[in-house]
């Protein structure tokens, strides 16, 4: 799987984006400095883990494109960057990525890999009725570069979609920098909980998936009220969600991401095959269109 998300490299590359991977499994991994040091130790073992890979991605990502970067310390649970260095990382199954672009314009930057491909179920949980008719039957993502034209969308394109969207949308409306996209506030990224039996055993295997990889440990953090889900399942879903968001269609087999409450805030999203999973990644603003047009 790691050659697989290294391959997409060049992908990348060309948007100007720089690619990091670290895994849970590499030998012997060290916090970068006191702050990362105290972030760290007031986690479990695989949190803890996760934690210090997403930053060894994020300083991996940097490096890509030409800036170093020391320690990266936390603001409440939002990763905090040096002036001028500023990427987004994100987790699953035991592997962070990160994107990171060079000094340049302050452009949205976002998002999310996806290895464990989410239950048909789970579209609720991400979709509100009018983006319904984007879902396709398939049971895999198209490889980049082979999406036909007007071809669907599998529920994990589209969560991966959204959730790389809402990094990039809430990392330039707060103005914090930090490049999490996280943002300070509720919001769709804290979406990223597990589908819950009733009797709150978590449903990690391959016939449930997961929704977001459950507890990023680079995820705000909220009190997420639980309420009844598909299938007689429970799920954690947070004030705000991924249906405050509205995907559709782009150009060259991407699509756009906007928000419901103010669609002139926009960006386009990359969605490529990764394995069974999928990878999305944030490539700028969407164009401005007709607000009245866009929701319809």
């Amino acid at each position: 799987m790691i050659g697989e998300v290294s391959a997409l490299r060049p992908l990348l590359a060309a948007a100007g984006l720089g690619l990091g991977i670290a895994t849970v499994r590499e030998p012997g991994p060290r916090p970068a400095g006191p702050a990362e040091a105290a972030a760290a130790a007031s986690m479990p073992a695989r949190r803890r883990l996760e934690f210090l890979a997403g930053r060894r991605a994020a300083r991996r990502a940097l490096r890509a494109v030409g800036l170093d970067c020391g320690e990266i310390p936390r603001s409440g649970r939002l990763p905090v960057f040096p002036p001028g260095r500023t990427a987004s990382i994100s987790h699953s199954a035991g592997i962070a990525v990160a994107v990171a672009r060079a000094v340049g314009p302050d452009l949205p930057l976002g998002c999310d890999l996806e290895l464990r491909p989410l239950p048909r179920a789970a579209a609720r949980l991400v979709l509100r009725e009018d983006e319904e008719e984007l879902l396709d039957d398939r049971d895999e993502p198209f490889r980049a570069g082979s999406r036909p034209t007007g071809a669907g969308w599998t529920v994990t394109e589209l969560f991966s979609a959204k959730e790389a969207a809402w990094k990039a949308l809430a990392s330039t409306s707060t103005g914090t920098g930090t490049g999490t996209g996280t943002g300070t506030g509720t919001g769709p990224a804290c979406l990223g909980v597990a589908l819950d039996a009733p009797n709150g055993d978590r449903l990690d295997g391959p016939e449930y998936g997961r929704l977001g990889e459950a507890q990023d440990p680079d995820a705000t953090g909220s009190q997420i009220p639980r309420e009844e889900g598909p299938q007689g399942l429970r799920h954690a879903r947070s004030a705000g969600s991924l249906r405050d968001l509205r995907v559709g269609p782009a150009e060259d087999g991407m699509c756009v991401v906007r928000l419901r409450a103010d669609p002139a805030r926009a960006v386009r999203v990359r969605i490529v095959r990764v394995g069974t999973g999928v990878f999305g990644y944030v490539l700028g603003p969407s164009p401005s269109l007709d607000t009245s047009a866009a929701l319809g």
